[in-house]
């Protein structure tokens, strides 16, 4: 998973485990699929399988070798390899790349008063920072603390090595290319009291990842591969003037830097904090390797070509000499595991092969996905949804973890999210011994555990949105794919040197693998009876999270003064009114699935007014509710009126244009920069909309202003205002890609 900053972070509202598991009845434990097909697939699910190609592929950091920039990567070939194993149709894809950093030596010794070797790529590559250029220095060490400016400039650093328990990319920028320091040697803060061995994938300059500073195989901010949420336009910032700019100045060239655990670090720092001067000796020898992308795609065609797909996605790595065995080979090994699966069952006819088609994807994270999705928009066209799975193979009580189903945005609004739920559901709450059963022979209802794998219960979570991943180039404005993304959070180990099989766990996997192939079947074998079964499910589900919603708005009731209650109450209203259209829109996206829409259609439209019953319910809790407040803040109770910028809103319902998927992934950011300035200028909205993605994603030709206020509202602290709508929309008209 990226540490970029999210797409859309929505801490307004989330459904957890423990609100599920506190009303779950002990004697039913249910799933879309019958039983005997759902113990098929548990049953078929190798967590140990998929355990052995995680340790194929990531057994333990190593150097990338000059070959493999050739290609293929050994990731590329191992999955490759074991498709073609399990006869399985696949292909390799390639798209243009760049070129990396690549470390091809680094030793650090210590030469006065001692003897004795402090760091080495041979011992673990990560010890050497990426972008640390060749180097041959024999120099003091200078302590410089956490890194801060002024503990830089009282230990004079110039001619000598910096040592800090900071940033060692902070520090570098400052020592090292303004100060004049030599290098620098980071003593690794991450998580030191949880395992005080693991030392960060760090950086003083260059990228591990690959390309210009950004994912592998494209650039963030707009351009090709980049996701959503990162753009001038997509994480809400305001695109910069277009005027003549000076030419830019060369980048100052990196030096070199070295990481050491904090456990052997501690003796260097204690050393130098005493003043005992230490010098060392610093060899570094470093070149950029050219690379191209490659993704792998493997598909299980359904029995109708036209009938849709579901597509699996997971990143076989983020940095192309970066590793890491639960980020995301762990991801990759799952879909493979799910893929075996799935193609299994089907040839010996224990489940019968499906009208959909389910199409697996790897390559490096997001901008190689978003590659094959830019080229492959027919595809895109009749994909029904997106399961990715990034960092799903931890261990989750050595990880303290929860295996976590990120729900797409109301944006992309859809069932993917409740069919994952009920497979989670499931497992999750089966997998854990019931005090209620505690004198039956199966105190733990449906016990999934692998062979190998560890015996503890399923701790999960269903949680609001959150980007960073692959999903994101589905659910991109012009692709509109939704996409759910299956994460473990914590990872006590992630991104850093510790990220190594010993923390993946059979069980684990196996768990993963079931839900995830129980859910890309159910959906790509639903007929009309399962769309009704998915439809009734939404509902029950709907009632839970609308609960939530309420208790979101008393709560902004009960925090209310007599100078703000009025909008408290209109807060509290609209965080309801968001959740019932999220709702609804969710049960009108079941009718993807139906052949006869109509009938289909008037059981969805039922319960849509079972949701709206809800809803109104809710509305009148929050008006008797606002009335007590007002008798306890002695005022007297408000009454919401629309205001003449809501009476014009309210009559604004837009609607996108062609060009939005004409030219696929992020092709539409080329017409909002293309808006010149002075118009731009003329409707800020930065202040007032808290993200550009999200409401892009809103327009559906359906909702109106007041209506994607509500939308928007509901899913984040930070509220939008009419007026920052209204602006932003008025930009997307400018460039032509909406209408009012």
């Amino acid at each position: 998973m990226s540490k970029r900053k999210p797409v859309l972070l929505l801490g307004a509202v989330a459904v957890i485990a423990g609100a599920v598991a506190a009303q779950y009845t002990p004697w039913l434990y249910w799933t879309f699929l019958p039983k005997p097909q759902i113990d098929t697939i548990v049953g078929e699910a190798s967590g140990e399988t998929a355990l052995a190609t995680i340790i194929d592929i990531n057994g333990y950091n190593r150097d990338r070798l000059s070959e493999e920039y050739a290609g293929p990567f050994v990731e590329t070939a191992t999955i490759l390899k074991k498709l073609k194993q399990y006869g399985i149709q696949a292909e390799l894809v390639k798209f243009p790349g760049g070129e990396v950093w690549d470390g091809v030596k680094g030793e650090l010794w210590e030469v006065k008063p001692k003897l004795q070797k402090l760091a080495s790529v041979l011992d673990n590559p990560p010890m050497l920072a990426s972008g640390s250029q060749p180097s041959d220095v024999t120099a003091e060490l200078a302590w410089v603390g956490r890194g801060t400016p002024a503990e830089i400039d009282a230990a004079k650093v110039e001619g000598k090595i910096a040592v800090t328990e900071g940033s060692i990319g902070q520090v570098h920028n400052y020592a090292c290319l303004q100060k004049g320091a030599l290098g620098v040697i980071g003593i690794s803060q991450s998580r030191p009291y949880f395992d005080n061995l693991q030392i960060p994938w760090a950086s003083v300059g260059g990228m591990r990842r690959g390309g210009v500073g950004g994912i592998v195989g494209g650039q963030r901010g707009g351009q090709p591969g980049a996701p959503p949420g990162a753009g001038v336009v997509t994480g809400g910032q305001q695109p910069p003037a277009q005027q003549p700019q000076p030419p830019a100045q060369p980048a100052p060239k990196p030096k070199f830097g070295f990481q050491l655990p904090v456990r052997e670090g501690d003796f260097l720092k204690q050393r130098l904090m005493a003043n005992e001067k230490i010098t060392v000796h610093a060899i570094v020898d470093s070149k950029q390797e050219k690379y191209s992308n490659e993704d792998i795609v493997a598909v299980l065609p359904g029995t109708d070509p036209n009938a849709g797909e579901i597509i699996f996605s997971a990143h076989l790595f983020e940095g192309i000499t970066k590793f890491g065995a639960n980020d995301n080979t762990s991801g990759s090994a799952t879909i493979l595991e799910v893929a075996r699966m799935l193609n299994t069952l089907y040839k010996d006819g224990r489940l019968p092969k499906p009208k959909r088609t389910i199409r697996f994807l790897w390559g490096p994270e997001i901008g190689a996905t978003g590659m094959w999705v830019k080229a492959n928009k027919a595809i895109m066209d009749k994909t029904l949804c997106n399961i990715n799975m990034d960092m799903v193979g931890e261990w989750l009580s050595k990880n303290q973890g929860f295996m976590c189903l990120m729900r797409t945005t109301f944006g992309n609004a859809h069932y993917v999210n409740d069919v994952m739920e009920n497979y989670y559901r499931y497992v999750g709450e089966g997998n854990r011994e019931r005090i209620q059963l505690r004198s039956d022979a199966y105190k733990v209802p449906v016990r999934i555990v692998a062979p190998f794998g560890a015996d503890e219960p399923f701790w999960y979570s269903i949680e609001t949105h959150y980007g960073s991943s692959d999903h994101e180039v589905f659910n991109d404005w012009a692709v509109k794919v939704p996409g759910v993304m299956m994460i473990v959070w914590p990872d006590r180990w992630y991104h850093t040197s510790g990220d190594l099989p010993d923390k993946s766990d059979a069980t684990q996997l196996k768990r993963v693998a079931a839900i995830g192939a129980a859910g890309a079947y159910t959906i790509a074998s639903a007929d009309d009876n399962m769309a009704v079964k998915i439809a009734g499910e939404i509902a029950s589900n709907a009632a839970r999270r609308l609960g939530q919603y309420l208790v979101v708005g008393l709560e902004a009731l009960n925090k209310a003064d007599d100078k703000n209650l009025l909008d408290a109450f209109k807060e509290a209203r609209g965080t309801v009114e968001g959740g019932v259209l999220n709702e609804k829109d969710t049960l009108d996206s079941v009718l993807q699935l139906a052949t006869d829409k109509t009938s289909v259609g008037a059981y969805v439209g039922q319960m849509k007014k079972s949701v709206d019953a809800v809803g109104a319910a809710h509305l009148g809790t929050l008006q008797a509710h606002m009335e007590a407040m007002a008798k306890k803040l002695g005022t007297k109770p408000v009454k919401i009126e629309l205001t003449e910028a809501e009476k014009k809103a309210i009559k604004v319902v837009p609607k996108i244009t062609s060009k939005v998927t004409a030219e696929g992934q992020q092709g539409y950011q080329k017409y909002i920069t293309a808006v010149p300035q002075t118009e731009r200028a003329k409707y800020p909205y930065q202040a007032e909309l808290f993200t550009a993605n999200e409401l892009q994603l809103l327009i559906n030709g359906k909702h109106n202003v007041l209506e994607l206020k509500a939308l928007l509202n509901a899913q984040s602290q930070r509220k939008s205002t009419v007026q920052g709508i209204m602006n932003y929309l008025q930009i997307l008209k400018l460039a032509g890609l909406v209408e009012f």
